[in-house]
């Protein structure tokens, strides 16, 4: 009895994989002939898990059903879904944190001690800074979700970046995330055009739309798409600079929604990046720590210029007077 109750769990393990699996293959797996692998599926039927038999070649497969099987995992799957729970934690999806503990503390209490001290070990020695910044409401992050996936038209409140409130009724087609930031992907079916949206920002109008026929993305790199519309869309100001670095090198300390990299040579790479503000752009790209210079705007490069001189006579003893006196008039509370 006890080994049939172990073979049914290996059994129930294999069917777990997203594969069909043929009778043959299962018999193989287990070492029985493919009569107990008939009998063993029955089982699993009459304890209430729903295999599925698919057409053909006599093919199985688990299919969803009203009890949850017990989750099989080996060691590094387990090590795995821990390191995910306790990074989810310090997500960005509101109330996410509690939930994933919840979950991290049911799968720790039933680990072997082997799996449980690989784990303990990892978490013993990371510091996890956690995220800033608005987070997302699960329920609306599942309402986009299932209108990008259905697909209907989604109708939301929308805020922008600088406060204003509008109604947009959009093709929703991509949730993308960035580690810090979900995005939506969609067609602005009032604008005609293909528009990003933080998802942190939408209130969904229920119910939602009609079902339309999805479109051809506006880019078959969606990250790219993303990262270009994050990183200078937006802005009054748009900058085009060259790195006297690597790319990779660049790209280790420019993160994707700051700019967009592209390699000239291996030794060199072009920035674009965007800001409302021109100090922010300067100070951002003086503290990389690289070389470079200035393309786009103009704007810019008088303000670099002019900052320079500031900078200068503030180090060199050779500030004037006149501007020392006026500087005494300044509040710097």
């Amino acid at each position: 009895m006890l080994e049939t109750s172990a073979r049914l769990l290996r059994l129930l393990a294999l069917l777990q994989t997203p594969r069909d699996w043929t009778g043959i293959d299962l018999a193989q797996r287990l070492g029985v002939d493919v009569r107990t692998v008939r009998r063993d599926i029955q089982k699993l039927r009459d304890l209430g898990y729903p295999v599925h038999a698919t057409p053909g070649a006599a093919g199985y497969r688990l299919g969803a059903g009203t009890k949850l099987p017990p989750l099989l995992l080996d060691d590094d799957e387990a090590v795995a879904v821990a390191i995910g729970l306790r990074t989810a934690a310090s997500g960005t999806i509101t109330g996410i944190e509690d939930t994933s503990l919840r979950a991290l503390a049911k799968l720790e209490q039933v680990l072997p001690s082997r799996v449980r001290h690989r784990i303990n070990l990892l978490h013993s020695v990371t510091v996890t800074v956690p995220a800033t910044g608005p987070t997302v409401d699960p329920d609306v992050l599942t309402a986009v979700a299932a209108a990008c996936r259905d697909p209907h038209r989604l109708r939301f409140d929308y805020q922008s970046h600088d406060g204003t409130d509008s109604v947009r009724d959009t093709e929703p087609h991509r949730l993308v995330h960035t580690g810090r930031r979900w995005y939506l992907i969609g067609w602005d079916t009032d604008r005609r055009d293909w528009r990003t949206y933080r998802v942190d920002r939408i209130r969904p109008r229920i119910p939602s739309g009609p079902r339309f026929t999805p479109r051809q993305a506006p880019d078959p790199d969606l990250t790219g798409y993303l990262t270009r519309g994050v990183s200078t869309a937006p802005y009054r100001y748009q900058a085009r600079i060259t790195l006297y670095a690597a790319a990779e090198t660049a790209a280790e300390r420019i993160p994707p929604t700051v700019g967009v990299i592209e390699a000239v040579d291996p030794q060199t790479c072009l920035l674009r990046t965007g800001s409302n503000s021109l100090d922010e752009i300067a100070v951002h790209v003086a503290l990389f720590g690289f070389r470079f210079r200035v393309h786009q705007p103009p704007e810019l490069i008088a303000h670099l210029r002019s900052l320079t001189a500031r900078l200068a006579d503030a180090t060199d003893g050779r500030g004037r007077p006149e501007d020392a006196s006026a500087a005494d008039g300044l509040d710097a509370t």
